[in-house]
């Protein structure tokens, strides 16, 4: 079975991920609790009000920017109460989104410089893996099963925004291109793709809409509009292994349940009104994970089914 590196020289397979995460308590409270019924897992004030990432490894551990001050990143361990200083970012880099590799790499989206950061498995310093002038503010990232990165790339000034592919160069860099489309997009935020692979969905935070787009290549083929929601904004978006669409909605301080066809399935109430971001993680990868820019902490809720990107690190939990 594939192992992973668990902390500094520990190896682990996939199922001793999962043994250790239900004995050491990360489990306990997560499956003891009501489904759809979120809980404040970490005390108010550890972040800054741009907390956001989030994204939780193969072991279980999750990772949020932004931990005591700007330019940081903290984590969660398994069945902690409290985050802990993770890494600092390079001189000047803030990070945004996170999402991590089949391989066990941490990509980071660094709006402040026009970056995207990446750690190496068992690293705790950041290198540039792709840097574009072109670059907005890259804000949030998606990743494909073979490793190809999508990046949200917003305009809060022009109101718009774009999409970014970024695929593996032959060195250790990425190599990257603006996604072209024949809608003008609005200002794009949380991103994720369908379980296949083959659709991405988009949110626009100014006009409260949720796109998928057919990939071909590097074009967002056959927009189609799947929900237009009727007040606040939208931020993080993620999947689940069957395409349900999971995004936040500040200030409302829900996160909506679509279907594929735009079907709300339901909407649940959070602790904190101003939820930024989400993911998915715990030993089964049904827990969500969503950051609070509203009390600055992070808060939880169980659902029935995994989520899309834990399944492509651990499969057997899955």
């Amino acid at each position: 079975m594939f192992a992973r590196t668990f902390g500094r020289g520990t190896r682990m397979t996939h199922a001793g991920v999962a043994a250790f995460a239900l004995v050491a308590g990360g489990a306990g409270p997560v499956t003891a609790q009501a489904l759809f019924e979120s809980r404040q897992l970490t005390p108010a004030g550890e972040y800054t009000s741009g907390i956001e990432g989030p994204a939780v490894d193969a072991t279980g551990v999750l990772y949020v920017v932004n931990f005591e001050r700007k330019g940081t990143i903290g984590r969660l361990p398994v069945g902690a109460a409290r985050s802990e200083l993770f890494a600092r970012l390079p001189e000047g880099s803030i990070g945004n989104g996170i999402r991590f590799d089949p391989e066990g790499r941490m990509y980071v989206a660094d709006f402040k410089k026009h970056n995207v950061l990446v750690f190496e498995r068992g690293q705790s310093a950041a290198r540039v893996y792709f840097h574009s002038p072109r670059f907005n503010q890259p804000n949030d990232l998606a990743i494909a099963a073979d490793g190809t990165l999508y990046a949200t790339d917003p305009s809060f000034a022009r109101r718009t925004g774009q999409i970014w592919r970024i695929t593996r160069g032959p060195g250790r860099e990425g190599r990257g291109e603006v996604m072209s489309s024949e809608r003008r997009m609005g200002v794009t935020n949380g991103l994720d793709l369908s379980p296949d692979g083959l659709t991405l969905y988009v949110s626009e935070s100014n006009t409260r809409e949720v796109w998928a787009y057919r990939l071909e290549g590097a074009k967002l083929a056959a927009p189609r509009l799947v929900k237009k929601f009727g007040e606040g904004e939208l931020d993080g978006l993620r999947t689940d292994v069957d395409g349900r669409i999971f995004v936040t909605r500040p200030p409302q301080g829900r996160v909506a349940v679509l279907t594929p066809d735009g079907t709300l399935v339901r909407e649940v109430q959070l602790r904190g009104k101003s939820p930024t971001n989400l993911s998915f993680g715990g030993p089964d990868g049904k827990t969500v994970f969503v950051t609070q820019a509203d009390g600055r902490f992070i808060e939880a809720f169980s659902v029935d089914r995994p989520g899309r990107e834990p399944c492509l690190q651990v499969r057997a939990a899955c």
